[in-house]
């Protein structure tokens, strides 16, 4: 599996622990790096391990948790570093990701995460989309 594959799977686990509200699994994707870093959409930024974890843990357990999908993932990998760039779906809106990882061991594993608002429709999913309103 190449380098590229293997970040594209990490991110994959990624947003099946999302999807499943899982938060072992959402656990077991990031680092345990005390400097991991994350950013929600309208958040301030979350620092370290414990504080990233139970972001996530707030977010999965609540009951109007939002189901996002993934599309369009695209990854770069420099040595033990790589990023995965995406878009997220939620209902009918998109918004841009950044989900950097870093090798550990054979595994790789997220040390950032951040998701914001995007001016596009990915170009998979335009022709899913109404046109504008005028």
């Amino acid at each position: 599996m190449t380098d590229s594959v293997a970040v594209i799977f990490a991110n994959e686990a990624f947003y099946a622990a999302f999807a499943a509200r899982d938060i072992a699994a959402m656990n077991a994707v990031w680092s345990r790096r005390d400097d991991v870093t994350c950013i929600h959409p309208g958040w301030p930024p979350v620092v370290g391990h414990a504080a990233v974890i139970k972001s996530w843990r707030s977010i999965l357990l609540h009951p109007a948790a939002p189901q996002i999908t993934c599309h369009q993932a695209q990854a770069r990998v420099f040595g033990d570093i790589a990023y995965v760039m995406c878009y997220e779906r939620i209902s009918d809106t998109f918004l841009i990701a950044t989900n950097i990882f870093v090798r550990e061991g054979h595994s790789w594993r997220l040390v950032h995460h951040q998701a914001g608002a995007t001016p596009a429709i990915p170009l998979d999913e335009a022709a899913d989309q109404p046109p504008p309103m005028q």
